[in-house]
């Protein structure tokens, strides 16, 4: 093996070139259209287009794929996670095409890639599992009968794929048959097959998985778990190894269990063995991942292993060369995934131009973004993985903390201060998350921070900073002697900073020294700047002491906190910002994507919160609701249509207004 094309995308396509290349061999990537300037492709020694930017015409193709490794002489493919990693036939096609698939035998990929088939394997092979439906009849009738022996609440899944994709959890027998309609579409679009499976639903469980690691020797072992119970619509949002209610005994019984899994489908590389952890002790199969988990990394940190290096050891046809006698915990790792999201909109998936992306440093970043790149609609929403660990929990928790705090990315909406809030809640911190976390700490939804008078002034000072920066970049060259001052006195500079529909008349006054901020408080705010490195300021705002990352973009002042991020516009001698003019009259498209559905005609009686579309964007679907009772007066967009963010789909006019 002396080169390895890494058939994905993003941060983890960076992550496997970064050990590919370690270990001295060619990294190689592939891209599409959308990603010719993405890091993974400036990090790979050499580079293919493969396709147009949807997946299916490009990472999910095959051929495309293929011919790349062909034309570049790759002697492996690593397919990282998601996309064709746990594709059977993508298996069979490389060993075929003679090329060395870093992953499971597809037979193995075949056993685990349909859930009802894996769930009848781990019973056979005295596997713990949830009660459940998984049989070959797909019709309604069965599953409404499955339901009801089952007992509500219910969980319905997807049988060929995971994620969160084609789930929908029901809590009683009225809403099932929307719930299947709505995951049958979701799981066709996403995997290829609409088939589903009914499983009881645990409501405040843990998710708790184990690494299992297998080599062509016999050897299998499993290098403890992971706990991943916060999540929101089954996407997981924090990880951490090892699990904090763990007891040896129930951490030796899951890795055994997991271990039988990995053994009963002949498994070899590394793979992922998820169970429900209730609060009783019991333990359930979910699923099994034969692929590299996106949460990797808080494995690797207790244990010190790479896992990429052992899964390139294994494909190679090597031992894995220790035994789970040698697999020695050190610490406690946390690790959050960084979405391209509107965590106070319900988790809305945010696109456009990345203005800022500052890395902290005192964590492990995991990331495949850049400043001046772009957040595409045409792929999943995560961004980046941060990383921190300590010799105990706290510390890794108050680590991970900070370093979001020192971490930026403006552009597009992220859930930063999200996770920070999660990292900071009491359940989390006294280690008593289960999978219901988010709905309990967060029930009325998550909330942005209103910006107090200290960070507004200092929004004001970055402002006057970028705009002397400015002025001195375009004179050349000013006398330092001459910087700041004025024949009339003291400067003073009016400024009108907008946000959240709120606007700031200030008076700043340079004082030599700093800032004199009025029009926020009743006496002036003194602001002073102590240091400055790059987009990183140390301010002094009235005696205390305030650091942000901030910079500016057009008229759009970024500024982001240790716990919040805010977006200020420089409004000053302009109007101020208005609406849209959207209203409830109209279903706008949220963002970026593919209009999937649309439920209603010119004419209809709707009433709000009524679904009248489905807009499928970032691999997700995403139900697009009206927000008044009405009737349809016109769709202006087809079923199958691209569309972009604020495109007005459908009119709704209210029924007094016909005289109906």
């Amino acid at each position: 093996m002396r080169s390895v094309l890494v058939a994905n995308r993003g941060e983890i396509a960076c992550r496997v070139m970064r050990t590919v290349q370690a270990q001295g061999l060619r990294a190689i990537a592939v891209y599409s259209q959308a990603d010719a300037q993405s890091p993974h492709v400036k990090m790979a020694d050499e580079s293919v287009c493969i396709g147009p930017p949807p997946v299916g015409e490009s990472y999910l193709d095959m051929d495309a794929i293929l011919e790349a490794a062909r034309k570049t002489g790759a002697d492996a493919i690593h397919p990282g996670y998601g996309f064709l990693s746990e594709n059977a036939d993508f298996a069979r096609a490389c060993k075929e095409a003679g090329i060395i698939f870093i992953g499971p035998p597809a037979a193995a990929i075949d056993a685990m890639g349909n859930k009802a088939q894996a769930k009848r394997l781990m019973i056979a092979a005295n596997v713990p599992c949830v009660p459940g439906y998984e049989g070959e009849d797909q019709a309604q009738e069965r599953f409404t009968a499955a339901a009801n022996e089952i007992g509500y609440p219910v969980m319905v899944k997807a049988a060929a794929g995971g994620g969160g994709r084609g789930m929908r959890l029901v809590h009683s027998a009225d809403k099932l048959e929307e719930a299947l309609k709505t995951a049958r579409s979701e799981a066709q679009n996403a995997f290829g097959s609409g088939e589903l499976i009914l499983e009881k639903a645990i409501l405040r469980p843990r998710h708790v998985e184990v690494q299992v690691f297998a080599d062509a020797h016999g050897n299998c072992i499993h290098l403890n778990e992971r706990d991943c119970s916060v999540q929101r619509r089954h996407q997981k949002v924090v990880e951490e190894a090892p699990c904090p209610v763990l007891t040896t005994k129930l951490r030796d019984a899951m890795g055994q269990a997991a271990v039988d899994a990995a053994r009963a489908i002949d498994y070899r590389g590394a793979g992922t063995v998820e169970f429900l952890l209730g609060d009783d002790g019991g333990f359930y199969f979910l699923e099994m991942n034969t692929r590299l988990q996106v949460e990797h990394p808080v494995t690797e940190m207790i244990t010190g292993l790479d896992l990429v290096a052992l899964q390139l050891q294994v494909a190679r046809g090597e031992p894995l060369g220790f035994e789970q006698g040698n697999v020695a915990l050190s610490g406690h790792a946390i690790e959050v995934r960084l979405y391209a999201e509107d965590a106070t909109q319900d988790f809305l998936p945010s696109t456009g131009d990345i203005v800022l992306w500052d890395k902290p440093a005192i964590a492990r970043t995991d990331d495949g973004i850049e400043t001046g790149g772009s957040v595409s609609p045409f792929y999943d929403p995560m961004l980046a993985k941060i990383v921190t660990h300590g010799e105990t929990r706290d510390i890794a928790r108050l680590k991970l903390i900070r370093a979001l705090g020192e971490s930026a990315l403006f552009g597009p909406q992220t859930n930063r201060d999200f996770l920070i809030a999660c990292l900071e809640r009491e359940d989390f911190a006294n280690g008593a998350a289960t999978t219901a976390f988010i709905a309990e700490n967060f029930p009325e939804g998550f909330a942005a921070e209103t910006a107090g008078a200290d960070v507004i002034a200092v929004a004001a000072a970055t402002r006057l900073i970028d705009l002397r920066d400015a002025s001195i970049a375009r004179a050349g060259q000013v006398s330092g002697v001459l910087m700041n001052w004025s024949s009339t006195g003291s400067l003073k500079s009016a400024l009108t900073l907008s946000a959240n529909g709120h606007n700031h008349d200030l008076v700043i006054e340079d004082t030599g020294e700093g800032w004199r901020v009025a029009g926020l408080a009743d006496e002036p705010i003194e602001v002073a700047l102590i240091a400055r490195e790059a987009h990183r300021f140390r301010f002094r705002v009235a005696g205390k002491m305030l650091d942000i990352t901030a910079c500016t973009d057009g008229q759009d002042i970024h500024i982001s906190g240790q716990r919040h991020t805010f977006r200020f516009s420089d409004i000053t001698g302009g109007a101020a910002l208005t609406d849209t003019g959207l209203s409830a009259n109209t279903v706008v498209a949220p963002m970026h994507g593919r209009l999937a559905n649309i439920h209603v005609a010119v004419g209809d009686t709707v009433s709000k919160g009524q679904t009248v579309a489905v807009l499928e964007a970032m691999k997700m679907q995403h139900q697009l609701d009206c927000q008044m009772d009405g009737k349809i007066s016109a769709i202006h967009a087809q079923i199958d249509a691209q569309v972009s963010a604020d495109d007005v789909l459908i009119e709704i006019e209210d029924d007094d207004a016909t005289g109906g």
